[in-house]
């Protein structure tokens, strides 16, 4: 199962009907129009136990501009961190970076993860070339294995946060619920096809505030290794160009959390989404 950290990325996936083919994430590189160097967005993340939702940890996510192999980026930082309530459960502390071109072309990806008691490493390294792309990608498991593999492709392959990242300059319009919306990554030492599903825009009333956003509303969804799929995370996006999930319903494997965005700072756009009660 997609660990916390990976599923906050997932949920950022705001699609239109010109990604439903797999020849559109083939389309590299592509002009980003949803954020700026500067933004940061932070969560809160609640556990429900017995009954009772708890402040389980914490995740901040930044973007800013860097150069790689003497070329302008951006670099995007994902943190996550439970509290102690939380650890006697689920120990999590885990750190993700990517570095992408700034039209969107990926080049590098860390995610080094303390989950369970059990320390990962995940990286992946873009070579371009003939118009290919090489992927080395290195997986240091739980227990100190490493495995490596080299993967090449024809179409522009992903990790989890630079797909993410890319796919937010696309716009929401033409959905239809119901639509099923494939995506590829890059993910340990394989790539992966997994599934969302549109399921519609709703208003979501932040708690003890004046505030509601209009989202669109989706459901990431993952397949076990007996081939069935269950739904892992509904998520609530900002029906606005800035396309950032403000809260997350998620089933994991030790119960059921929630994830809500408590500030949002150096946005790109206006905040469209909000409607003020």
């Amino acid at each position: 199962m997609k660990r916390i950290a990976q599923i906050l990325f997932l949920s950022l996936l705001t699609l239109n009907s010109s990604l439903f083919t797999s020849e559109a994430l083939a389309q590299c590189p592509v002009e980003n129009t949803a954020f700026q160097s500067g933004e940061r967005l932070d969560y809160k993340l609640y556990f429900n136990w017995k009954f009772i939702w708890k402040t389980a940890g914490s995740a901040s996510m930044t973007t800013t501009s860097t150069t790689y192999q003497g070329k302008s980026a951006f670099q995007t930082d994902l943190i996550t961190r439970t509290e102690k309530m939380a650890d006697r459960f689920f120990q999590m502390r885990d750190t993700l970076r990517s570095i992408y071109t700034t039209d969107m072309v990926p080049r590098f990806y860390r995610k080094g993860a303390m989950e369970g008691g059990k320390y990962r490493v995940n990286e992946i390294s873009y070579k371009y070339q003939g118009g290919k792309v090489k992927l080395h990608q290195y997986y240091r498991h739980g227990d100190g294995r490493i495995s490596e593999a080299e993967n090449v492709g024809t179409d522009c392959v992903y990790d989890m946060v630079s797909m993410v990242m890319r796919c937010r300059s696309y716009k929401s319009s033409d959905f239809q619920i119901g639509q099923r919306v494939p995506f590829q990554f890059a993910d340990g030492a394989s790539i992966k096809t997994e599934h969302l599903i549109y399921r519609g825009i709703k208003k979501f009333k932040v708690e003890d505030t004046k505030i509601t956003y209009r989202c669109l509303v989706f459901s990431y969804m993952e397949k076990n290794s007996k081939g069935k799929e269950k739904e892992i995370v509904t998520f609530y996006i900002t029906d606005d160009d800035n396309h950032i999930p403000v809260r997350l319903d998620l089933n994991l494997r030790f119960g059921t959390a929630k994830a809500y965005l408590k500030k949002a700072t150096g946005l790109r756009h206006a905040e469209t989404s909000i409607e003020q009660l």
